[in-house]
């Protein structure tokens, strides 16, 4: 059995090729993808070539964790059944080529306990769960306090909001400099950072990946306040000690999401509590993914780009 593949040979050097894949074991599932998503945070780097040190790097290798498809097949233990609809985190199934995050391909094998079944009326919007989750880990963290101010609003900033009020929170204040980026507002004000003159906030939440945010943050912030850090940084995060001694701030970074919160968001999103609608604004074939991969990192107005892989097995 094999796959076509988004392979990374090298930094910004893309193909797409068919590999070989491992064979589903009786605990496993084959997933036939229709779509996958393309992250502007960590694929991003790994494109670029600019990811820290992390397990499992290493070129070539599959980008992507962020799948939707159909199950094709079910082994006796996986406890899923052909033809759900199913979300996948990634995979590990392309033998010599590393899986990192290994979900960019017309079909995969995964563990069935890593699949994760939605509604096949979700469609392409499957594909936010990932983020969806991560914002929901932040969010969810023992004794966090909900946002009052999110920086940045791409996608992830755009669901921190959206995610607030389900914490029983008021809706954050969410900044943005790029004014394609200002639109879409959904119950909470979009300001300039410029033109917002608060400095009382309790918690903001970075949601930018701009590794000089932690100055700007910490001038913001209420007496012992929270920066909490939600995006992927490439590079070294650095402050100014006295802003933040005068204000006992703290620093908390959100880690990658659990288990536990991609189940929680599939259940609000299924009970109609969280919508993703309006986040993903560009599709691709498959085929064209080079184009694609390119219009995701170099578009300021590209919040999502989504491979459709159907008809590319």
């Amino acid at each position: 059995m094999d796959t076509m593949a988004v392979i990374l040979e090298e930094p910004e050097r893309l193909a797409i090729r068919r590999l070989s894949l491992s064979p589903p074991g009786e605990a496993d599932v084959v997933v036939e993808v229709a779509w996958s998503g393309i992250s502007t945070g960590t694929e991003r780097l790994l494109w670029s070539g600019r990811m820290p040190p992390f397990p499992g790097l290493g070129y070539p290798l599959v980008p992507g964790y962020e799948s939707v498809g159909q199950v094709a097949a079910a082994g006796p233990e996986a406890g899923l059944r052909p033809g759900e609809t199913v979300f996948i985190p990634g995979a590990r199934c392309f033998g010599e080529v590393r899986g990192l995050f290994g979900g960019a391909a017309s079909r995969l094998v995964v563990p069935g306990a890593r699949a994760i079944r939605i509604e096949a009326g979700l469609g392409e919007r499957g594909v936010l769960l990932a983020l969806a989750a991560t914002a929901w880990h932040a969010l969810a963290a023992p004794q966090a306090r909900a946002p009052d101010l999110v920086v940045g609003h791409g996608v992830l900033g755009r669901l921190l909001a959206r995610l607030a009020p389900l914490a029983s929170a008021p809706p954050p204040v969410v900044w943005e400099r790029d004014p394609s980026r200002a639109a879409g507002a959904e119950g909470y004000a979009v300001l300039h950072p410029e033109a917002d003159a608060r400095r009382d906030y309790r918690a903001i939440y970075d949601a930018s990946g701009d590794p000089a945010v932690l100055d700007t943050a910490i001038a913001r912030l209420a007496p012992g306040g929270e920066v909490v850090l939600a995006g992927f940084y490439a590079e070294p995060l650095r402050f100014a000690f006295p802003p933040a001694f005068l204000r006992e701030a703290r620093i908390r970074v959100a880690a990658e999401w659990k288990p536990d919160d991609l189940h929680a968001v599939a259940r609000l999103v299924a009970e109609g509590r969280l919508s993703l609608d309006g986040l993903i604004t560009h599709r691709r074939a498959a085929s064209e993914a080079e184009a694609a991969y390119r219009t995701a990192f170099g578009d300021p107005a590209c919040l999502k780009m989504v491979l459709d892989w159907r008809g590319s097995a």
